[in-house]
């Protein structure tokens, strides 16, 4: 397995501490006018979510963590867990929803997905940043509702909320931003 030294450190990289697998989102390199240089990191776990802060000393180590992603579909949820299969093998994987968490109000039976895996256990999914969906239940449209600043909220197919212009309708398809959650126009344009 590799290791990582104070100098390898960098946003974006992905290290073990202590079996836990994080990803440096935060990188300060300090040279203090007194003794040696270090690095400040806020690192973030995969597992729960939880962001921590850490120092890295010359000479520290940290390893390379065990990460695989795989590409699978999302076939139902059976109530505890949400089923995945690798289209390629036809395995299948059933990941908790507390593991799979906000990624499952964007998610409907045939979604491909990014499932990743620590040493061979599945441990979070993320969807595509942009999904089509369809419009299960909003409000009907009135006239004179043509202002462009006005919103109406819309349930989706997968069970998520956005906040939809008034002239988009109930049964429509539109392209949703899974990172922001917001609406981003009608399918097929």
């Amino acid at each position: 397995m590799a290791s990582y030294q104070m100098g390898d450190l960098k946003k974006g990289l992905k290290i073990e501490i202590d079996g836990i697998p994080f990803k440096i989102v935060e990188y300060q390199h300090v040279k203090p006018g007194k003794g040696p240089a270090f690095v400040r990191v806020k690192i973030k776990s995969f597992i729960d979510g939880k962001v921590l802060e850490k120092t890295f000393h010359a000479g520290d180590k940290c390893d390379a963590p065990n990460l695989e992603e795989k590409q699978m579909q999302y076939l139902y949820d059976d109530g505890e867990n949400c089923q995945f299969m690798d289209t390629e093998s036809y395995e299948q994987v059933a990941i908790s929803d507390e593991d799979v968490g906000e990624a499952k109000k964007w998610m409907i039976d045939g979604l491909m997905v990014q499932v990743l895996f620590h040493n061979g256990k599945a441990i979070g999914v993320e969807v595509p940043q942009v999904v089509e969906l369809k419009i299960v239940e909003t409000q009907p449209n009135f006239r004179g509702d043509t202002q462009g600043s006005n919103k109406k909220p819309a349930t989706l197919e997968s069970g998520a909320v956005v906040q939809i212009p008034f002239h988009v309708l109930e049964g429509e398809v539109i392209r949703v931003d899974t990172v922001r959650g917001e609406y981003i126009e009608r399918a097929g344009k």
